[in-house]
């Protein structure tokens, strides 16, 4: 019995596990030099988990359905098409650390101040209830500003924020892209 334990191989050791290494989330708690809190990012990963489930719309699409649902409710086409093309590049499987969801990257705070905009409930994983919210906000944005920038800057800082405390470097830089993608569509 000694000789046939000698020519045996040792089992492997198993891993503790806590030592075994847990799968990278999809979503990281940092952006644009900001981090968010655990909670935060935890809904970002169950959302994007949610949105990978899903049948999701190509971006030539996302880019109609944005023009047609800006043109429904009375906001430029272009301004609508250069938020989505920021925001996402016309990809509704995406979310960021702020939990910001799909093709026009609404928070659910946002989401929910949209529904109320609009006068019914909006689903933020559905793409067409995910432009809907992103166009009713740039219009309410845009109706409540003096321009047509601070508009797109209170889409990317929030209105309280943009008249709090003006427009943060990271805002400015926005306001920029955003213009320069509404070139881009007009």
């Amino acid at each position: 019995p000694a000789a046939a334990s000698a020519t045996e191989p040792a089992p492997e050791p198993k891993a503790p596990e806590a030592a075994k290494a847990a799968p990278k989330a999809a979503v990281d708690d940092t952006f644009a030099g900001r981090t968010y809190p655990q909670h935060v990012v935890n809904s970002a990963n169950e959302h994007h988990a949610e949105l990978q489930k899903r049948e999701l719309p190509s971006q030539e699409a996302l880019q109609s359905l944005v023009r047609e649902t800006a043109e429904s409710m009375g906001v430029e086409p272009t301004l609508a098409l250069a938020h989505a093309a920021q925001e996402s590049g016309f990809q509704q499987g995406v979310v960021s650390p702020a939990d910001a969801v799909g093709t026009m990257q609404v928070i659910p705070s946002a989401g929910e101040w949209a529904s109320q905009l609009v006068g019914r409930d909006l689903d933020l994983l559905d793409a067409r209830d995910n432009v809907t919210a992103g166009v009713a906000i740039i219009k309410e944005l845009q109706d409540k500003t003096p321009s047509k920038e601070m508009g797109i800057a209170a889409y990317y800082q929030g209105l309280h924020g943009v008249k709090t405390y003006g427009l943060f470097s990271d805002t400015k830089d926005y306001v920029r892209a955003v213009s320069a993608q509404e070139k881009r569509f007009a």
